[in-house]
């Protein structure tokens, strides 16, 4: 089942007289359950990618369909809405709330849409995290692991079309990133969460079933691990 599909996708903007082009009418489809790494040098056109598929951005071309619902349909409100329901998203910096508990942080999607928890999902969630410990605590009492272990949860508490992970290692050491890719792999395969890893990382980019290189906006490679 295609969960995912990007058909002609360009995205350009304008810097005085300049026309920079970040992303040059790509297509992409995703099977559902696929784990994909994207990968590509800085400025390769990843980061525009994420934000369209993330809805946060519009591409000025093209189409982009994610679990039936085409993006160019919504509105501003209605694309935050489906962001927080179909998206999940990983960044490098966590994005934790300071303020408040790990497990309102975890909570916070459905908290927003007043919508009822579902306790055993929940405790499935924080326990193969690690952090059933940690729910009382705020975020500046966690280790970086235990904060992306956190934003992990969060994103996955709404049970996602798409999980979007952008460098989720970037500020992690060794062993806490190999813990973190260890996890989304369980998650990819034990709730069949269909991932896409933005990475410049090639190590990291192999623990994917297929890998996807982009250069100038454009793929130039699409392989199968």
């Amino acid at each position: 089942m295609e969960i995912l599909k990007c058909e002609g996708v360009h995205k350009e903007y304008k810097t005085g007289e300049h026309r920079v082009v970040a992303l040059d009418h790509l297509d992409l489809s995703v099977e559902k359950g696929e784990f994909v790494a994207i990968v590509g040098a800085s400025g390769s056109g990843k980061s525009t990618l994420l934000h369209i598929l993330g809805s946060v951005d519009k591409p000025t071309e093209g189409e982009v369909t994610i679990d039936g619902t085409k993006l160019s349909a919504l509105n501003r409100t209605q694309a935050a809405i489906f962001r927080r329901r179909k998206v999940g998203l990983i960044y490098q910096f966590y994005n934790l709330i300071p303020t408040l508990s790990v497990r309102k942080n975890i909570l916070m999607p459905l908290l927003l849409d007043k919508k009822k928890v579902d306790t055993g999902y929940f405790d499935q969630i924080v326990k193969s995290l690690g952090i059933a410990e940690k729910l009382d605590c705020f975020p500046n009492q966690l280790s970086g692991g235990q904060q992306q272990r956190a934003a992990i949860a969060r994103s996955l508490i709404y049970r996602p079309a798409l999980l979007l992970a952008d460098e989720p290692t970037g500020n992690l050491d060794q062993k806490n990133s190999r813990e973190i890719i260890d996890m989304l792999k369980r998650s990819n395969r034990s709730l069949n969460q269909t991932i896409l890893l933005i990475t410049h990382d090639e190590k990291l980019a192999l623990e994917a079933d297929r890998i996807i290189t982009i250069e100038d906006g454009r793929i130039i490679s699409d392989r199968r691990g």
